[in-house]
């Protein structure tokens, strides 16, 4: 296994020294010690570290927090504060560029890696899950097929649950021919339960495909299906605990 790569971003020379063997005796890679930004944009560009340990008071300033951000929104990497400040104002501005952990000076060794294997990890699980919500978003242009593939006959008829149909035509849901009135999002919500019939439709599968608007959480597709299954004849929309929903097929 590689080495992890790790860039140091700190003016002060014995702390960069003593962060920097402290790092190499777990095992990392210290790619490049810098004591200012422009030389760390250079380093990160060229060799595309694992991680970014920046010191949020370069030069006596607050440098590190743009340091961060820039970090994060144009180098996709992740990031850890060093700092020994307990000032709420400038701990405030650190929080708002997202870090992935922050060490206190004087740090303890063990606890610096700790603080680095969970950066790493939760790094890690943020880009699976944006890369989960891209195949997500090219599911949502495959929904159609997957409905159209599900249909009974040749008609735009797809049937589920017992004596449910939906019309892809019309987009409409009907029980025993009759047509069952819904909202934009509940309609949206069962086309998405019925084309993946006998899979759990997740909660973010779920916020991704009903809502356009940022701001949606599992709370609102749980009120979103406790309403649509008080508009359905029978309860055809089961739980998969914490996951999400699913239609039997």
């Amino acid at each position: 296994m590689s080495k992890i790569e790790i860039l140091i971003v700190e003016d002060d020379e014995i702390t960069a020294l003593h962060l920097s063997m402290s790092l190499q005796k777990h095992g990392y890679n210290i790619i490049a010690t810098c004591d200012n930004i422009q030389e760390a944009k250079k380093n990160i560009t060229s060799h595309k570290p694992n991680l970014v340990i920046i010191d949020i008071s370069l030069q006596d300033t607050n440098d590190g927090i743009s340091l961060g951000k820039e970090v994060r929104e144009t180098f996709n990497l992740p990031f850890i504060y060093l700092t020994s400040h307990s000032d709420d104002g400038i701990i405030s501005q650190a929080k708002l560029t997202e870090p992935y952990g922050y060490i206190v000076k004087p740090f303890d060794p063990s606890s610096l890696h700790a603080t680095i294997q969970m950066a790493l990890f939760k790094f890690d699980v943020e880009n699976t899950r944006n890369n989960d919500i891209t195949t997500l978003k090219v599911d949502k242009l495959n929904l159609e097929k997957l409905l159209y593939s599900k249909r009974a006959t040749d008609k735009p008829i797809v049937p589920f649950g017992d004596d449910y149909h939906l019309d892809i035509s019309i987009c409409e849901t009907f029980y025993n021919g009759q047509k069952i009135k819904l909202t934009k999002k509940e309609n949206a919500f069962l086309r998405l339960l019925v084309a993946q019939l006998g899979q759990v439709v997740s909660f973010e599968q779920a916020t991704n495909y009903v809502w356009d608007e940022h701001g949606a959480t599992e709370n609102s597709v749980r009120t979103l299906v406790w309403r649509l299954r008080n508009k359905l004849e029978t309860d055809i929309i089961k739980n998969a605990s914490g996951i999400g929903y699913y239609i039997e097929e």
